[in-house]
């Protein structure tokens, strides 16, 4: 007798997903702003950029993932976060070229639906978006049990925004002489895990609480990445920036480098600023050179913002509970 196969027997449950999404519909459309005309349910998502007074308005893209902090998350079975790093993540890539945004996309994949997880990986997107005042307006969600293993799963995110033309954060104007100046980060952010976990896990377990950590391994690897939106619009209005750089994937150095011309290098003053005890556990146990460390990770700084001398002090000002860190100059090449 010949077989008979459906989508089910083959491991992909449609009517799952969909009651797991019809779940987060509510806390997806509390995400809504008065510009989204239609949001999930269409096969495409609405936004109206009419009524928001732009002269030369200028659309802002950017992706991402959160790269292999998502294997912490599946050994600490904690879910709700890495959907709130993918929207911060993808917010501060925008925000530091000036951009507003306006709306974000996720996209789900797994093996097996775990309606536990997918339910609080997307809930994590859609309070992160609530947070930062953009809808969440669409997404997808892909099973498939041929491609990753029972338990595995990816997410990415798209972001867009709008910047006014003449508004765009470019660091042309950057010169010799302009000062760096350094922002926290609240540790590991979403970069370097790989070597990360490499180090960490095997040393300790998840669950092992650290007295230089003051919490457990796990919990100190699953911080959320810091959003920055809000303190660099504050910037904005009150100092001349002319240039942001989020310290992502290449550490300090590669990632502002990508403001500069081919004149221009960067003179860090790498002992001017905390060092956060994540990154030093992480290069004692590890026995992990300084160089390596320094191109791997954020080593405690997630934004870094470059003003002319004179104005250094006016941005200092602006701190109202946020530390800022003077860290070094660009230097002719």
């Amino acid at each position: 007798m010949t077989k008979s196969y459906t989508y089910k027997d083959s491991g992909v449950d449609i009517e799952k997903a969909e009651a797991s999404l019809n779940r987060l519909k509510k806390q997806i459309a509390a995400t809504n702003t008065p510009q989204v005309l239609s949001g999930v349910g269409l096969f495409g998502g609405f936004y109206d950029i009419s009524e928001l007074g732009y002269k030369k308005p200028v659309l802002v893209s950017s992706t991402d993932g959160v790269g292999t902090k998502l294997k912490v998350a599946m050994l600490t079975g904690k879910h709700d976060t890495v959907g709130q790093d993918l929207v911060n993540h993808c917010i501060n890539d925008i925000a530091v070229c000036g951009a507003h945004a306006l709306y974000f996309m996720d996209y789900f994949a797994c093996g097996t639906l775990e309606t536990g997880v997918y339910e609080a990986v997307v809930g994590g997107v859609a309070e992160a978006c609530k947070n930062a005042g953009i809808p969440l307006l669409g997404g997808e969600t892909a099973e498939m049990p041929d491609f990753y293993q029972p338990g595995d799963y990816d997410i990415c995110g798209t972001i867009s925004g709008i910047v006014e033309k003449d508004n765009i954060i470019t660091g042309d104007a950057i010169a010799a002489g302009d000062v760096l100046i350094g922002i926290p980060s609240n540790g590991l952010h979403t970069n370097g895990y790989t070597l990360a976990r490499n180090v960490l896990l095997d040393a300790y377990d998840v669950h092992t609480t650290l007295d230089d950590f003051g919490m457990t391994v796990g919990e100190e690897m699953l911080r959320i990445h810091r959003n920055y939106y809000p303190l660099i619009q504050k910037m904005r209005k009150t100092v001349s920036v002319k240039g942001v750089s989020h310290v992502t994937g290449g550490g300090i150095v590669k990632n502002t480098s990508r403001l500069l011309t081919e004149n221009l290098a960067l003179d860090v003053n790498w002992g001017s600023w905390p060092v956060p005890a994540v990154f030093e556990v992480i290069e004692k146990t590890g026995n992990v050179p300084q160089d390596d460390m320094r191109q791997t990770f954020n080593m405690g700084v997630g934004l870094i913002v470059v003003v002319a001398e004179d104005q250094v002090d006016a941005l200092l000002s602006l701190a109202e509970g946020e530390t800022f860190y003077p860290m070094g100059r660009v230097i002719q090449a």
